[in-house]
């Protein structure tokens, strides 16, 4: 007996919460798009398989192909994204191109900038109270 063991299944509800974390929406917000509840898209983040229906209206929400949530994986997924991810606007005709490993990055060092903020609040509340 021959087992592919080297094909993993790909888990649609974990790339949409990846995917949608990447660009910055907040499940909430999906939730309005949807209409549907916060809970709803949580339970659909921890589903493995959606119905194809709720793919695209994923997909349509977040600007993104439908194959995007249903071929994501991490080896692809910041290339894709970093590839592949512009607005346009054609009222105006701007077009606005962000790298979002970038945006990670920042995003990174701005909590790590809070991190920072609030040990020292810590230590300097402790001295005050060690001073009393």
């Amino acid at each position: 007996m021959n087992l592919d063991t080297t094909h993993k299944r790909v888990h649609q509800g974990r790339n949409i919460k990846r995917l949608r974390e990447m660009l910055g929406v907040k499940q909430e917000t999906l939730a309005i798009e949807l209409d549907v509840t916060q809970a709803t898209v949580s339970k659909l983040e921890a589903k493995e398989e959606l119905e194809k229906d709720m793919l695209e209206r994923i997909a349509k929400v977040l600007k993104i192909p439908v194959e995007a949530i249903e071929n994501f994986n991490d080896e692809g997924a910041l290339n894709f994204v970093a590839n592949n991810f512009h607005t346009s606007d054609t009222a105006t005709g701007l077009t606005i191109t962000f790298n979002p490993i970038d945006k990670i990055v920042e995003l990174y060092t701005e909590k790590e900038a809070l991190y920072e903020r609030m040990i020292k609040e810590k230590n300097d509340l402790i001295e005050r109270l060690l001073e009393k």
